[in-house]
């Protein structure tokens, strides 16, 4: 019961606040969303405070028959792998409302019930166990975000949104297939633990793995097919590109260890050199375009892009270290890649440009913000006792047990992603004021430092006791890699 309110509150509240009319009751369609967000947040809680992490066993599970005729069913269920990131999802839904608390000023209702939508659908894949069902909750998740970014962006929203629409529609076209086969190999079954069991041979796994892989690395996005985030990023109002970062892109990553991995153990051992490789060059190389970037939004989407290539490389490596590793850096990148575009938008909401030569010397009016953002430029950066430190130096940890030049280039993220952020928060933050719009700047609200400060103790407790997090995830994550290591080529 638990999971199916984590999906059907948000979305019953999304439709609620359509049905409360137009913009001239905006402050009641506001206060709808607050409550939608909470409660759905506070539905999440008992998931994790019951949940028995001794046991890689599917929990919570709810099972309706669907579609009977093709053996479909509503199966929903979480495990240690799945059960944080419907809370992070929960979590980053209650931010961004409050965010958007007074900066959305035209069509406020359905802005908010595009965001409380999402999260229901998002909550949807991470804990849907059936395969159509998964799929659709999957490719639901495209048409809020493509509202969003189509209505509220920016001057070249259309095609920045028909770009995301497009590029994600493709990917998972070709999933579709893959799980059309799987469907047919099991004998008629929808259910993925089902599918964690087929006899396949490698040459069907090798060809399910890369249907599958164009879905989830569109997704994550992975080089090369990440082209699409940055103008989506860019083009995003900012609660948009907070959950675009936080959560939407963890979809495809976690596609990897629900689908990829256990379905098909033998292709992934098989190209685990193509996907270390792919997530190599988006840790180097990607950092390196990040550090060129004159837009901050465009800076900040080229990181995550980078800091996802830790992710998949961490699932890949296949040791404990590496995928507890992962997914402790998308739980990471989901609170502060969340922050820094925040920090952006609350710039951007007093001067309208996100231009860094626009900006210079902001601490000198906004002292309480810039001492925020440097918290969260730092743990862009890994610094220890920040969240984006414990992920890094996981998979780091693991790739070195793989082999030491994995390990090293791997590690040279941290020093691209403290260059490119911190040389982003000097521009910006110190010197000088550089005009007279920076002179007249006011510093944070009580609405923005709340936002900003429950991120900020996200971060910092997860740098500081990771703990909690980890243990959760550990039995589910040696489960999956003792199924994965029992296949042997």
């Amino acid at each position: 019961m638990l999971l199916s309110l984590a999906i059907w509150i948000p979305v019953a509240a999304g439709l609620l606040v359509l049905a409360a009319g137009g913009d001239e009751r905006a402050a009641l369609q506001r206060w709808i969303s607050l409550a939608g967000a909470v409660l759905g947040l506070a539905v999440t809680i008992p998931l994790y405070t019951g949940f028995d992490a001794s046991t890689a066993n599917m929990q919570f599970v709810e099972l309706v028959p669907w579609i009977e005729r093709f053996n479909v069913n509503y199966h929903l269920g979480v495990d240690g792998i799945s059960v944080l990131f419907v809370l992070l999802n929960s979590f980053i839904t209650v931010i961004v409302v409050i965010a958007g608390w007074t900066v959305i000023q035209s069509r406020v209702g359905q802005y908010f019930a595009a965001f409380l939508i999402l999260s229901g659908l998002q909550n949807g894949v991470f804990e849907a166990l059936d395969g159509v069902l998964f799929y659709v909750f999957f490719e639901a998740t495209l048409i809020p975000m493509f509202i969003i970014i189509g209505v509220w962006g920016g001057p070249n929203r259309v095609y920045a949104a028909v770009k995301f629409f497009l590029y994600t529609l493709f990917g998972s076209l070709l999933m579709l297939i893959a799980l059309l086969y799987l469907y047919n190999k099991s004998g008629g079954s929808f259910a993925i633990l089902d599918w964690h069991k087929l006899p396949l041979t490698l040459s069907a796994q090798i060809v399910l793995f890369f249907g599958m892989l164009f879905a989830f690395a569109v997704k994550v996005p992975m080089w090369p097919v990440h082209t699409w985030l940055p103008d989506a990023h860019t083009e995003a109002p900012t609660g948009g590109s907070v959950v675009l970062a936080a959560i939407l892109l963890k979809l495809g990553a976690y596609g990897f260890v629900r689908f990829t991995l256990p379905i098909l153990p033998d292709a992934s051992r098989h190209l685990s050199w193509l996907m270390i490789a792919l997530s190599l060059i988006a840790v180097v190389y990607i950092g390196l375009v990040a550090l060129v970037q004159v837009d901050m939004k465009r800076l900040i989407a080229y990181s995550s892009i980078s800091h996802m290539g830790f992710v998949t490389l961490g699932f890949f490596i296949f040791n404990a270290y590496g995928v507890e590793g992962g997914l402790v850096q998308m739980i990471s990148h989901g609170f502060v890649s969340a922050a820094l575009f925040l920090c952006v938008g609350v710039m951007y909401d007093r001067m309208h440009s996100r231009m860094i030569s626009d900006y210079g010397g902001v601490v000198n009016t906004m002292p309480k913000f810039a001492a925020l953002m440097m918290l969260f430029a730092m743990a862009n950066s890994g610094l220890p006792a920040t969240s984006g430190f414990v992920g890094e130096f996981m998979v780091i940890l693991g790739a070195m047990k793989a082999n030491f030049w994995i390990a090293f280039v791997a590690a040279t993220t941290l020093v691209w992603g403290a260059s490119y952020t911190l040389w982003m928060y000097k521009r910006v933050i110190f010197g000088a004021v550089a005009n007279e719009h920076v002179a007249a700047l006011k510093d944070l609200n009580s609405r923005e430092v709340i936002v900003l400060s429950l991120l900020a103790v996200a971060v910092l407790f997860m740098g500081v006791y990771p703990l909690p997090f980890t243990d959760v995830m550990h039995v589910s994550v040696n489960e999956l890699l003792r199924h994965v290591g029992a296949s042997k080529l």
